[in-house]
């Protein structure tokens, strides 16, 4: 097979010259042409595709072309005038039923056209750039119908009409309307917008402008943002069902524009139902429809914004300034928790937890909460409420909820070290009266206020409950080294370390004889089993439970103040005593004297004693007896003290002042780390770093930070520059 020659072939033309009939062309042209005829005229089925095939391919073949072109345009141009008459005549509803009809049978004609001519579709027309027969098709359609003198206004007229039909409520055939506008859509891209869309945009703008203007002026606030939703919705179901995808964002917008953006202000302000009442009365529906309209249109969620932020602000600082709430600290406090839980719904729940929202919630309670100097003070109360009572029975889940919105307001404090001071105080009270209801609880309460200020804020708290339980393990080897103290009066001691506890003034007071001689006992142990400490008694946080008897007989065990203590062994040995010898013989200040009487002779149910005269008030020349006739259902009666919950005036001071000393060694070590790393630094930057390391204990008053500047210049840590007198050197 290798061996075999190969052979070339070679196509030659035909040695005669093929001569074509002269009138070839106009014959088969007239087939043609009543073929196309008889298609029109829905007669196709006599006819042979095939023949008429090789007839359309001969005359391309022999050069015959442009007659086939030119007489094809002729003949659809003759057709489709005619079309163009009969849809003229519809009248009314017919127009477009007529249309679409013509529009089906042009286009199921053209597809058959298409199929005849073939062959001059891929050859004659690509060499010749002339239009492919089923665009060309399309083109005469539009020209000779849809553009037409007598139609073309007329359909955009008719609609335009169902459109807004459509819209007042009426029931259109919208699988005609459908196949109309697909018919413009196939047109090309131009006819769809300029014959149809850029009208029916124009006519939307002006519908909307007039139903939104009018529907404002009758509705409130909620029924106007329903009417507008549902437009949308309309609009949007109106695209998905008749009109190009490409529409929905162009008449969504001049929905957005004429019904939503051109009457925001007014909406979020109007009268007895905008934004503010619907914030009041908790309208999570109309709320989170404004919020969903109103992100459709620029600046709408900063208007809705600007009014909640503006709202909250001024209830807030209503809230802080009233002086009805400022009387019970808890009771404010739960306003303050009240108010955030209800904005904390409204976001979640209408403003899609939407973070700006949520920041702007926070700004505004971080704003009014500061406005009130006492709050740092009424939120340890609340703290100190709830974990002496208030959870009692309650599930650990919710006591962490509770613990964590005190947290919350907590971070919204810029003087954070002032609730730690009243913090502090009122945990030592709860551990020494052991009225806390859950050491776990306490604990969580520490671990939260440690992971958001550090160790440095918790480490003496935590020291308050190492104390606690070390004085457990120091009272039962006191009691083991004196096994004769089991049958007379029992005394339990709790050894503070100074550091760690409040500082207390040291009160002296004269204990009953049989106390003070086991506290001189305690004391003599204590000092013999530690070395290089001293004790002083603090008489005025003491609790004791001693047994009464009244008249008939009637036995109580009563749980009293160590100062009511003192006051009742008095009554021992006398059965009238005044002011003045009570007072003399106790040594009990004037101030803790009155409220310790106060409570025992004029709180209704706890009246052990008798006042003469009677009066809420406690006087000096007032005379006390035992009430003989006191009675309670309880065997264990408790006494409590009459106190103020909040401070006194001087006592405000006084704190006030103890933690305006605290901060100065802050803020000095502040000044000195940042100087330390910068080696120099001018004035304002100081002032500026320093108010950021401390913010997280306190807001830093710039006049206190100057004054520790020069305190720190003259114990010569820094240095003022000798030509620039506001820049700072860091004196090794």
């Amino acid at each position: 097979m290798s061996n075999q020659k190969k052979r070339n072939f070679q196509i030659e033309a035909f040695k005669h010259r093929v001569v074509v009939d002269p009138k070839y062309a106009d014959k088969t042209w007239k087939v043609l042409e009543h073929a196309i005829r008889e298609i029109y005229n829905h007669n196709a089925s006599g006819l042979s595709f095939e023949e008429l095939y090789r007839n359309a391919y001969n005359m391309v073949l022999h050069k015959f072309g442009e007659k086939l072109y030119s007489g094809l345009v002729t003949t659809m141009t003759s057709h489709l005038k005619e079309i163009s008459k009969s849809i003229e005549s519809a009248q009314g509803g017919m127009f477009l039923e007529e249309m679409n009809k013509k529009w089906t049978e042009h286009n199921k004609a053209l597809q058959m056209i298409r199929d005849i001519l073939m062959y001059m579709d891929r050859t004659y027309i690509p060499s010749t750039q002339k239009t492919p027969v089923h665009e060309l098709g399309l083109n005469l359609w539009r020209d000779n119908i849809v553009r037409s003198s007598k139609i073309q206004t007329r359909l955009l007229n008719t609609l335009l009409e169902l459109v807004l039909r459509e819209r007042t409520g009426n029931v259109i055939n919208r699988g005609l309307m459908r196949n109309i506008i697909k018919m413009l859509m196939d047109l090309g891209p131009s006819v769809y917008r300029d014959d149809f869309e850029n009208h029916f945009l124009e006519v939307s703008a002006e519908f909307y402008k007039g139903e939104s203007q009018k529907f404002i002026e009758c509705c409130d606030c909620g029924d106007y943002l329903q009417q507008a939703e549902r437009r949308l919705n309309e609009e949007l179901e109106r695209v998905t069902h008749y009109l190009d995808a490409k529409s929905e964002a162009k008449i969504t917008n001049v929905v957005e524009k004429e019904v939503i953006a051109n009457h925001m202000l007014r909406l979020v302000h109007m009268e007895n139902s905008g934004l503010v009442n619907m914030l009041f009365d908790d309208e999570y529906e109309d709320l989170g429809r404004m919020y969903n309209l109103f992100r459709r249109v620029a600046n709408g969620l900063s208007t809705i914004r600007e009014v909640m932020t503006s709202h909250i602000r001024e209830t807030g600082k209503q809230l802080v300034s009233d002086p009805e709430t400022l009387k019970d600290p808890v009771e404010f406090v739960q306003r303050l928790l009240d108010e955030k839980d209800k904005y904390d719904s409204i976001i979640r729940l209408s403003f899609n937890n939407d973070k700006t929202f949520l920041n702007a919630l926070n700004s505004s309670f971080e704003y009014f909460i500061n406005l009130n100097n006492r709050s740092p003070e009424f939120i340890s109360l609340f703290v100190d409420d709830k974990l002496r009572k208030g959870l009692e029975g309650v599930s650990e889940e919710d006591v962490e909820i509770i613990l964590d919105k005190v947290m919350m307001l907590f971070r919204y404090l810029q003087e954070k070290d002032v609730f730690e001071k009243y913090y502090k105080q009122h945990l030592a009270k709860r551990l020494l009266s052991g009225k806390t209801v859950s050491d776990e609880a306490e604990r969580s309460l520490i671990v939260k206020l440690k992971t958001e200020c550090g160790y440095q804020f918790t480490s003496k708290l935590e020291g308050m409950f190492t104390d606690m339980k070390t004085a457990q393990d120091t009272m039962q080897g006191f009691y083991a080294s004196h096994p004769e103290l089991g049958d007379g009066p029992t005394l339990t001691v709790q050894v503070l370390t100074t550091g760690s506890w409040p500082t207390q003034p040291s009160v002296t007071c004269n204990l009953p004889l049989e106390m003070s001689e086991l506290c001189e006992k305690f004391r003599s142990y204590y000092l013999g089993t530690h070395t290089g400490r001293r004790l002083s008694w603090q008489t005025n946080m003491g609790t004791a439970d001693i047994k009464a008897t009244f008249g008939k007989g009637q036995r109580h065990e009563l749980n009293v103040s160590t100062y009511q203590m003192c006051v009742l062994m008095l009554f021992n040995n006398a059965d009238r005593l005044n002011y003045k010898e009570i007072e003399q013989a106790t040594e009990i200040p004037a101030l803790d004297l009155k409220r310790c009487l106060q409570s025992m002779a004029c709180v209704k149910g706890k009246n052990v004693l008798r006042k003469e005269p009677m009066s809420k008030d406690i006087g000096e020349d007032d005379a006390f007896f035992v009430n003989d006739k006191f009675t309670s259902k309880l065997y264990k009666v408790k006494i409590g003290t009459v106190v103020a919950q909040k401070e006194s005036e001087p006592e405000k001071q006084e704190t006030r002042q103890r933690v305006e000393e605290d901060r100065k060694p802050q803020i000095e070590a502040a000044i000195v780390r940042i100087m330390k790393s910068r080696r120099t630094l001018d004035h304002n930057n100081v002032i500026s770093e320093v108010t950021k390391q401390l913010q997280s204990r306190f807001l830093a008053n710039p006049t206190e930070v100057k004054k520790r500047i020069e305190s720190l210049i003259e114990r010569e840590f820094l240095e003022r520059d000798n030509v620039d007198r506001k820049l700072y050197r860091y004196l090794a």
